[in-house]
C-alpha cells in the first residue's frame, strides 16, 4: 500500500465518522426558537461541536503525519486501523455523552475520555510504527519523524489530561468536561513541527 493510499483510505473513514455523528443530532418537536433549548439538544450539540474539533485535528495532525512517510509496511497499516477504530467509537460516546450531560452521570463523561485517551494512545502507536520502519529502513540511522516530534510532550500531556478528566468525572462530570475541552484548545492550534520543518 503506498501512503497516498493509505491518507485516502483514512480522509474517507473520518468523513463517515463525521457523517454519521451529524445525523445522530434530532431537530426539536417544536417549531418556536424556545424548542432549541429545550430537552437535550444544546448539550447534544455543543457535544458534537467538541468531538467535531476533536475528528478535525485529528485529520489535519493526520495529514501532516503522512508527510512524513515514504513506506507503509504492515505495522503502520495495523496502527492506522487502531486509530481509525477508536475514531469510530466517538460518534457514540458523543451522543450518549450528550443526552446525560449532567454533573451527577460520571459513566458518560468517563466513557467519552476513555474514547479520547484510547484514540491519542492509537495516534502515538502511529508515530511509533512510522519511526520504526523509518529506522529499520536506515538501518537505526535516521527517523525523519523522530527528529520532528521529540519526546511529544504535548502528546504525554493531553493523555494525562484525558485520564484526570476520567477520573474527576466521578466527582463531578463538569470537571470532567473542561479538561476535555483544555485539550481540545491545545491542539486547536496545529501542531506545526511537521509542517514547518518539511516547508524548510
Amino acid at each position: 500500500m503506498t501512503r497516498n493510499r493509505l491518507e485516502a483510505f483514512s480522509d474517507g473513514v473520518i468523513a463517515i465518522i463525521i457523517t454519521i455523528m451529524v445525523l445522530e443530532l434530532r431537530p426539536p418537536e417544536g417549531t418556536t426558537f424556545g424548542a432549541l433549548f429545550a430537552d437535550h439538544l444544546p448539550a447534544q450539540f455543543a457535544a458534537y461541536v467538541l468531538s467535531y474539533i476533536y475528528l478535525g485535528i485529528y485529520w489535519n495532525n493526520h495529514h501532516h503525519l503522512m508527510h512524513t512517510v515514504e513506506r507503509v509496511d504492515g505495522a503502520i497499516m495495523w496502527a492506522n486501523l487502531f486509530l481509525l477504530f477508536w475514531l469510530s467509537v466517538v460518534p457514540f460516546t458523543t451522543a450518549w455523552m450528550g443526552a446525560n450531560a449532567h454533573g451527577d452521570r460520571p459513566w458518560p463523561a468517563a466513557l467519552y475520555g476513555f474514547s479520547l485517551v484510547m484514540a491519542a494512545i492509537a495516534y502515538t502507536i502511529l508515530v511509533r510504527a512510522i519511526i520504526a520502519e523509518q529506522l529499520r529502513h536506515s538501518g537505526g540511522r535516521q527517523s525523519t519523524l523522530r527528529d520532528l516530534v521529540g519526546g511529544d510532550v504535548k502528546g504525554t500531556l493531553s493523555i494525562v489530561i484525558y485520564i484526570a478528566g476520567i477520573a474527576l468525572a466521578f466527582f463531578n462530570a463538569w470537571f470532567a468536561y473542561a479538561l476535555f475541552a483544555v485539550v481540545a484548545i491545545i491542539w486547536l492550534v496545529p501542531d506545526r513541527r511537521i509542517s514547518a520543518r518539511l516547508a524548510e
